[in-house]
């Protein structure tokens, strides 16, 4: 019995600041004018196959069934506590694509070159970064501006790796971004 409630005790002590970090992302969405990395919904496995093809679905790595319901749970959850999305930009991947339409609508949702998952091109990686810290600075819109991309990609550009499906909210100042939000969706 002792042994049961100290792993009670253990878990509410370490599930406690997700819930806080989780609360404090949805106050800063709730005021708008946020940019927010989101990585994919649930898309089992890691890497895509050898005859991977940006333009196939069927030769990548896709939304599971229980990540094409962690999306739309995510955009229900966007529009009931936070201020409207304005703009979705997407990685190309369909995994992303299909997280940020299931979650935002096809109507707002553009793909984004720069947002697709970085590897092997250290140049590319640098181009990439660069791109999406000007958009970044150079967003100035009411509602909130979301960036569907990869676990990589975020970990690249902000030090940190994000579960999938976890929102990372950021803002750009002269060193570079920085993290000042966090939403865990599961």
């Amino acid at each position: 019995m002792h042994r049961f409630i100290v792993a009670v005790i253990a878990f509410l002590l370490l599930a406690a600041p997700q819930a806080n970090a989780t609360e404090a992302g949805w106050a800063l969405l709730r005021n708008g004018g946020q940019v927010v990395f989101l990585v994919n919904a649930n898309a089992p496995g890691t890497g895509d196959p050898a005859s991977f093809d940006i333009e196939n679905c069927r030769t990548q790595r896709n939304l599971s069934d229980r990540g094409r319901q962690q999306a739309r749970r995510i955009g229900a959850l966007f529009a009931a506590r936070a201020e409207p999305v304005e703009q979705v930009f997407s990685s190309r991947y369909c995994r992303c694509l299909d997280t940020a339409i299931r979650a935002f609508g096809e109507d707002l949702v553009e793909e984004l070159e720069a947002l697709d998952l970085i590897s092997g091109a250290p140049e590319r990686a640098v181009a990439a970064k660069d791109e999406i810290v000007a958009l970044i600075r150079d967003y100035s819109g009411r509602g909130n501006l979301v960036l569907v991309t990869h676990p990589e990609n975020i970990q690249a550009m902000l030090g940190i790796t994000p579960r999938e499906g976890e929102a990372v909210i950021v803002s750009a100042a002269d060193d570079g971004l920085h993290t000042i939000g966090r939403i865990i969706f599961n």
